[in-house]
């Protein structure tokens, strides 16, 4: 049971933020979920912030009566990221939206965390450039560093780790730092900007966000196409890659998630295993580009491409990419999504997903497979009933045996969701037990009351 927030404490944060402190039981229930499969989780107070300095003192109180202190904002978050276990504060940063500035001689954006990342390629695209990192969910500049995210477009232009050249954080004790510099590159000191990097919050609360930003394709291109197999699909894809050809984005969908989103999006999709590609350039070598991947595909029984060139067909074919999880929600009335996912390898991606086809086939769960494949990550959607206890059971049995059999394949146990609750028990598999002390020694250094997002990626009891 948490203890009740401080009365003196509580009377701080009235005199600091007025009504934008609230213990209002609707909005208290607002902050209690996120994505995740895992039930709601009550905080104990909610803070709207403005500022970074607003933050800074909220912490500073935080730390000194001894309360936990969790950021959120999109709350797009898939592993229980944002969920307030201990209690304590939920810190809502949606009023910190705003693009700060722009700086195309540079190819630099520099944001405040709560921007979408939809609001900043629209602010971006008179500028002629534009920021690749794109999940699927219109998550939070913010959110999508403090996990590390990345999405359809990394197998060109990399992750959030990449992407992000400083931050403005906010340390446990209140501290206001600056990580990096708007150069390219430095050598100066121990490199900040990754630590925080996918900390989840647990480390420091980023309140700005200094990001590259990139030029708009002279041309884009879209194309799917369909094959026999998942296999076929996957091992033309590793082909593609093998060979360096510079493809922008290629998304595996398998048969099952093909009838969710030809339901959801009213398409008319072939239901069956289908690679959704997207190419970008100039007119010539986005035509060499596809002359070499249809040639591969064809080897593979792929079928010829159906084209999407018109940006409203282009769009449209993305968005029900993009909605894929919402459908696959609609597979089954009432459920939810445990969606696990990996990455590996490129040259083990074939057997990985073969292996856990086989898997999957001997289970009564609905379960489609996704994926990133461009980059060796792929996700497996696993449709629950959340009052079911055996369907809880058997999603956390597959997802076991899905994360160990991409260890053993030298991956990841994920390649994009983050640790958050659902995989910190995996972290001590993939890195040994030695590392995650030195993960435990990070957290107790920089915050020793644990009060930041307390009960994520590493236990500290």
């Amino acid at each position: 049971m948490n203890q009740p927030l401080p009365s003196e404490f509580i009377q701080k944060l009235s005199e600091l933020f007025g009504e934008r402190f609230t213990t209002s039981n609707a909005v208290l229930e607002h902050h209690s979920h996120d994505e995740s499969s895992y039930p709601a989780v009550m905080p104990q107070g909610v803070v709207f912030a403005n500022t970074t300095e607003e933050i800074a003192q909220l912490v500073k109180y935080c730390n000194q009566y001894l309360v936990p202190v969790i950021p959120v904002a999109a709350g797009t978050s898939l592993e229980g990221h944002v969920l307030p276990i201990h209690g304590g504060i939920a810190l809502n940063m949606n009023n910190m939206n705003q693009v700060l500035g722009v700086y195309p001689e540079d190819l630099i954006a520099v944001v405040q965390p709560a921007v979408r990342r939809k609001q900043l390629n629209t602010e971006l695209k008179d500028t002629g450039f534009f920021f690749p990192i794109d999940p699927g969910a219109d998550a939070s500049i913010g959110g999508m560093t403090a996990t590390r995210a990345s999405g359809t477009n990394a197998v060109r232009y990399g992750t959030m780790r990449e992407n992000v050249l400083a931050l403005t954080v906010v340390t446990a004790t209140g501290e206001i730092i600056r990580t990096g510099t708007q150069a390219k590159k430095s050598s100066a000191g121990y490199d900040l900007t990754r630590l925080y990097v996918g900390s989840e919050g647990t480390l420091g609360i980023i309140t700005e966000v200094t990001l590259k930003i990139y030029p708009q394709p002279e041309n884009l291109a879209a194309a799917i196409c369909s094959f026999p197999s998942i296999i076929d699909a996957v091992s033309s894809v590793i082909q593609v890659i093998q060979l360096g050809v510079p493809v922008s984005r290629v998304e595996l969908v398998d048969e099952l998630a093909i009838r969710a989103i030809n339901q959801y999006s009213k398409l008319n999709l072939k239901e069956q295993p289908t690679l959704f590609f997207e190419f970008g350039g100039s007119s010539q070598s986005i035509k060499e580009q596809t002359e070499s991947v249809q040639e591969i595909v064809k080897s593979f029984s792929g079928e010829d491409f159906e084209w999407a060139t018109h940006p409203e067909d282009r769009a449209r074919l993305w968005h029900a990419r993009h909605n894929a999880y919402f459908a696959c929600l609609q597979l089954q009335a009432g459920s939810r999504i445990m969606n696990t996912d990996v990455c590996v390898p490129i040259s083990k991606l074939a057997q990985c997903i073969e292996e856990t086809q086989h898997d999957l086939q001997n289970s009564w769960l609905k379960a489609p497979i996704l994926g990133h494949v461009g980059d060796g990550n792929y996700h497996v959607l696993l449709v629950i009933d959340p009052n079911n206890p055996k369907d809880l059971e058997e999603a956390e049995r597959l997802n076991s045996l899905i994360v160990h059999r991409a260890l053993k394949l030298g991956g990841t146990c994920t390649g994009e969701h983050g640790v958050g609750m659902h995989k910190m028990d995996f972290l001590v598999d993939e890195y040994g037990q030695d590392a995650i002390d030195v993960m435990r020694s990070i957290k107790k250094a920089l915050d020793p009351n644990n009060i930041l997002n307390p009960g994520k990626i590493v236990k500290m009891a």
